[in-house]
C-alpha cells in the first residue's frame, strides 16, 4: 500500500449510447461522478486497503461536454494526506471520440485528450489497525 501524496489510479471505459439523455448524444454529468467514485475506491483500496467512504465534493467543474460513444479516462490523484481523510483531485479525459461524419461506427482517438471534467474532493479511510 502507498499512502503518498501524488499517488495517482486512472480507468478507461466507453460511454454506451444507452447513457445520453440529452439531444447531440450527450451524458448527464453525474456519470464523470460516478467514474470519480469508482475510481476513488480503487484508490482507497490501493492507499488504504479499504473501498473507505466519499465524504464531499469541494468543487466540481464541468468543462466540456462528455457524449455516447467516447472513450473517456477518469483520473484521482491523492493530494493531501489526512489521520483518516483524504483529499483526492479528479479529472476526466475523453480520449476517444465518435466521428458520425465519417460513418456510424467511425471514431478519433484525441490528441490531447479533452478535459471535460475536473473536480476535488473528500474520502474517508477507516481507522488503521
Amino acid at each position: 500500500m502507498s499512502l503518498t501524496e501524488g499517488f495517482t489510479v486512472t480507468h478507461r471505459r466507453y460511454v454506451p449510447h444507452s447513457h445520453a439523455h440529452y439531444g447531440g448524444d450527450l451524458v448527464d454529468g453525474a456519470y464523470g461522478l460516478g467514474l470519480f467514485g469508482d475510481v476513488a475506491t480503487e484508490l482507497l483500496i490501493r492507499t488504504d486497503g479499504d473501498e473507505g467512504l466519499f465524504a464531499a465534493y469541494s468543487a466540481v467543474e464541468f468543462l466540456a461536454p462528455l457524449r455516447a460513444g467516447d472513450v473517456v479516462e477518469a483520473t484521482a490523484t491523492l493530494v493531501r494526506v489526512g489521520t483518516r481523510s483524504r483529499e483526492i483531485d479528479f479529472e476526466a479525459r475523453v480520449v476517444c471520440r465518435r466521428a458520425p461524419d465519417r460513418g456510424p461506427s467511425a471514431a478519433d482517438v484525441l490528441d490531447p485528450p479533452l478535459l471535460v471534467t475536473r473536480a476535488r474532493g473528500t474520502v474517508v479511510a477507516p481507522p488503521r489497525p
